[in-house]
C-alpha cells in the first residue's frame, strides 16, 4: 500500500511533465513505425520476385538487430545531431525486419494456382499486386507492423540518452536517483501505450482482411455502405496511431524558430540536469533569449560532439573529464595547471570558450560502509592500499578504463583487489549495501555518500586529478549574443562543494525535480 501511496504522489507531482514525456514517446514512435512501413513494405515486395536479393535484404536487415543501441545511437549524433531525429531513425533501424519479413512471406505465401488464374484472365502484374497479392497478405503485414509498434515503444526509451526526451527521461531520472517510483512511471505507460498501439492496429487488420480469407464461420455479408464504414474506421485509426503523432512531430521541428534561442545541454547523471536547470534559469531570467534545453545527453563524447556540429551551444563539464578524453592530455594532480590545459586546448581545439571554475570540485573518492572502515581501520587511500586484497571493488567501466585510475593505481601503487566488477550508475551503490562488493567508486558530490552514510576515503597521496566544474559554450553563441558572457560570469564560484552535494541529494534522496532545486538556490543566492 506505502508503494502504491509513494507512486500516486510522484504522479500527481509530476503529471504535467509525463503528459509532455508520453507526448514525446507517441510522437517518436509513430514517426518510426509510419517511416518504417513506407519503407518497408515497398522493399518486402520489391524482393518477391528474387530469392537471392531477399535473401541479401533480410540478412542485412538481421544484422541491424545485433547493433547495441546506444552504440548506434552513438554513431548517429554526430551525423544527424541530438534530439528526436536521431532516436527516430535508430527505431526505423529496428522496426525494419518483422515489416520486411512479413510482408515477403505474405505474398511468397499466396497459392500459385490463383496467381495463375488471375494472369489466365488477363490481370497485368499491377492489378495482381493490388487485387490478390496485397489483400491476401494483409494479415501478415500488419502482424509485422504490430510487432514493430510494440518494439518501437521500447526502443524509443533509449532516444532519451541523445536529448530526444520521451518516457526513457522519466526512467533515466529514477535510475539516477534510485528511485523506483520514478521508473514505474516512465515504465508503466510505455507499456500501456504498447498496449494501446497493438490494440488499434488490430482493429485496423481486421478492417483491412478480406472477408474470404477469414474461415467460414467468421465469414460476414457486407453491403458497400458497411464496408466503406469499416474502411474508413480503420483510416481513422490508422490516422490517430500513426499519422497524426508523427505530423505533429514534423511540423514542431519545421516550424522552429531558432533564431535567438540559446540550446543548454546536458549529460545524463543529477548533478549536470540540475546545473544544466541553473544555466537555463539564469540565462531566462536576465536576457530575453529563449532557452532550449538537450538534457540527459550520454557522457562527454556525446555531449561534446553536439557542441561541435552545433546542436547545443553550452553544457557544464569537469576539468579532470575533458582533459583526458577530449583534448587527449596526460592528467597531471596539479589543479591550476589542469585548468589552464582545458582553458587553452578547449578555446584552440573546438574554438569554445571555458568559463573560471563554478566554484566546487566533484572529484573522484572510494567509498566503504562505516562497518567495512572500522573492522579494516580505512579512513584513507594509503589505508586502502594496503588492504586492497582482501576487498572486492565495484566501479563504473570508465574508472577500470581510464589510464588515470585503475590502470594507474594497479601500476603505480600496486593495487591488486580481490575482484573488480564493472557496475554502472547506482547499481554499485545498490551492491555496496547487499555485501556484493566492499569498495566503489564515487565523486565528492554524490548524494548517495550522505543517503547510505558511506565514508569516502580521503586522498591523502594525491593520486586523483582535479575535477573542477566549468561551463563550456561555443565563442560563436558567444558572439552572436555578447549578453550571454554576463550572465554566464554570474556562476563564476558561486557553489561550493557542500552545495552542489546538497542539491544532488534533494533531488536522488528528497525526490525534488532539478528544476525546483536550481530555482531554490538562484533565489536562495540573490542570482534571479
Amino acid at each position: 500500500m506505502n508503494a502504491m501511496t509513494g507512486l500516486l504522489d510522484v504522479l500527481m507531482q509530476r503529471h504535467q511533465e509525463l503528459w509532455q514525456l508520453f507526448v514525446e514517446h507517441m510522437q517518436m514512435t509513430s514517426s518510426a513505425v509510419l517511416l518504417s512501413l513506407i519503407v518497408g513494405v515497398p522493399l518486402g515486395i520489391a524482393i518477391t520476385g528474387s530469392r537471392r536479393c531477399a535473401a541479401v535484404v533480410l540478412g542485412l536487415a538481421n544484422i541491424t538487430q545485433a547493433i547495441p543501441s546506444l552504440g548506434l545511437l552513438a554513431v548517429l549524433v554526430p551525423i544527424v545531431g541530438i534530439g528526436q531525429p536521431a532516436a527516430v531513425i535508430m527505431v526505423i533501424v529496428y522496426a525494419l525486419l518483422p515489416i520486411i519479413k512479413n510482408t515477403y512471406v505474405g505474398m511468397n505465401g499466396i497459392d500459385p494456382t490463383v496467381l495463375k488464374a488471375a494472369r489466365g484472365i488477363g490481370m497485368s502484374d499491377g492489378q495482381i499486386l493490388a487485387h490478390i497479392r496485397l489483400p491476401l497478405a494483409v494479415p501478415y503485414i500488419m502482424g509485422g507492423v504490430r510487432i514493430s509498434a510494440v518494439t518501437a515503444v521500447g526502443t524509443v526509451t533509449i532516444g532519451a540518452f541523445a536529448g530526444a526526451g520521451g518516457l526513457g527521461w522519466m526512467i533515466n531520472l529514477g535510475l539516477n536517483a534510485n528511485d523506483v517510483n520514478l521508473v514505474l512511471l516512465g515504465a508503466i505507460p510505455a507499456c500501456l501505450l504498447a498496449l494501446a498501439l497493438d490494440f488499434v492496429l488490430g482493429v485496423v487488420e481486421r478492417a483491412l482482411t478480406p472477408e474470404g480469407t477469414k474461415p467460414v464461420e467468421k465469414i460476414r455479408r457486407m453491403g458497400r455502405r458497411e464496408r466503406l464504414v469499416r474502411y474508413t474506421a480503420a483510416g481513422l485509426a490508422a490516422v490517430l496511431v500513426l499519422v497524426a503523432p508523427a505530423a505533429s512531430s514534423l511540423a514542431s521541428v519545421v516550424h522552429r524558430d531558432a533564431s535567438g534561442t540559446v540550446v543548454v545541454g546536458g549529460e545524463n547523471f543529477t548533478e549536470a540536469l540540475i546545473l544544466g536547470n541553473i544555466y537555463s534559469q539564469m540565462i531566462q531570467r536576465h536576457t530575453d533569449l529563449t532557452v532550449d534545453e538537450k538534457f540527459n545527453l550520454d557522457g562527454t563524447l556525446v555531449t561534446m560532439s553536439a557542441l561541435e556540429s552545433g546542436k547545443i551551444d553550452m553544457f557544464t563539464d569537469y576539468t579532470g573529464v575533458i582533459a583526458p578524453n577530449i583534448l587527449k592530455l596526460g592528467m597531471s594532480t596539479d589543479t591550476d595547471e589542469v585548468y589552464r590545459q582545458v582553458h587553452d586546448g578547449m578555446a584552440q581545439s573546438y574554438d569554445a570558450k571555458v568559463s573560471k571554475p563554478i566554484g566546487f570540485s566533484n572529484t573522484y573518492v572510494l567509498a566503504v560502509t562505516k562497518r567495512t572502515s572500522r573492522e579494516l581501520g580505512i579512513t584513507s587511500l594509503s589505508q586502502l592500499v594496503a588492504h586492497a586484497g582482501e576487498l572486492r571493488l565495484g566501479c563504473t567501466t570508465a574508472f577500470t578504463q581510464r589510464e588515470d585510475l585503475l590502470p594507474k593505481m594497479e601500476k603505480n601503487l600496486g593495487v591488486s583487489f580481490a575482484s573488480v566488477e564493472g557496475l554502472e550508475g547506482n547499481i554499485r551503490y545498490q551492491a555496496l549495501g547487499s555485501g556484493k562488493v566492499d569498495v566503489v567508486d564515487a565523486y565528492e558530490t554524490d548524494a548517495m555518500l550522505e543517503k547510505m552514510d558511506l565514508v569516502p576515503l580521503k586522498d591523502d597521496i594525491g593520486f586523483f586529478p582535479p575535477y573542477q566544474a566549468v561551463s563550456i559554450a561555443r565563442k560563436a553563441i558567444l558572439s552572436e549574443h555578447p549578453e550571454l558572457a554576463d550572465v554566464l560570469s554570474k556562476l563564476d564560484g558561486a557553489i561550493t562543494t557542500d552545495q552542489m552535494r546538497a542539491m544532488n541529494y534533494q533531488v536522488d534522496v528528497g525526490g525534488r525535480t532539478p528544476r525546483d532545486v536550481a530555482i531554490e538556490f538562484l533565489n536562495k543566492e540573490g542570482l534571479i
